[in-house]
């Protein structure tokens, strides 16, 4: 399936910019990482609150070289995974043709999806090399959601713009979407993910998604 091997913006973004390159990786990591071991909710925490806290604690991880990279791997979805809504984003990334799927194929993709995403960043933890993230601001966009701004601070030129956007469900802020460079990784997935189900359909899409994650799954392993 050719939407996952040709390059996509998040790639031409680390092409032309390679120092930013291991920042980027970390941003990734901390924002698509899935959940498989419940941490506590923030429910009663602010949106800053909630970024900040994951955030700090993921780097903490990261900049930990001595421990083994399969613990790293396990520690990181336990801090991350109270913190992001995993089918607001697959929804999202389904985009219209998500009311088009049954139930049970909504939870497949779900799970497939997210999957993928963890195999195509965790694998890169090994590279950070200890970039530091400014917090900016939060601000919210009516009564349900949020965005805060943060940088992530280079040796050299100019900051990587990394922007979290939030929903409250049930007075939890989670988070639903992460822009890099005002390119959103959601986004981006839903108009690759479009032109597969416009053109080929649903069984395409999710036998393509399953094998790209199993060999991304078994590269993982072997490191």
């Amino acid at each position: 399936m050719k939407y996952m091997m040709t390059p996509n913006p998040i790639q031409r973004l680390l092409q032309r910019r390679a120092i930013a390159t291991l920042a980027l990786t970390a941003a990734l990591i901390l924002s698509l990482a899935p959940s498989r071991i419940m941490a506590p909710a923030f429910a009663d925490d602010d949106p800053m609150t909630v970024v900040k806290t994951t955030v700090n604690q993921a780097l903490d991880v990261l900049r930990d070289k001595n421990t083994p990279l399969a613990q790293r791997q396990d520690k990181l979805r336990q801090i991350v995974s109270a913190t992001f809504d995993f089918t607001e984003m697959a929804k999202s990334a389904m985009g219209q043709h998500w009311n088009k799927i049954t139930p049970a194929q909504q939870q497949e993709f779900t799970t497939a999806f997210v999957a993928f995403i963890e195999d195509s960043y965790l694998s890169k933890i090994s590279d950070y090399t200890g970039q530091q993230v400014n917090f900016l601001r939060a601000s919210n966009d009516g009564a349900q959601y949020a965005q805060v701004s943060t940088d992530i601070v280079q040796p050299t030129g100019d900051p990587i713009h990394v922007n979290y956007r939030l929903l409250q469900n049930g007075g939890t802020w989670k988070i639903y979407d992460v822009t890099v460079d005002a390119i959103s990784i959601i986004a981006n997935y839903r108009n690759q993910f479009n032109r597969v189900m416009n053109n080929q359909g649903y069984d395409v899409l999710i036998s393509d998604l399953k094998k790209k994650q199993a060999a991304l799954a078994a590269s993982l392993a072997n490191h």
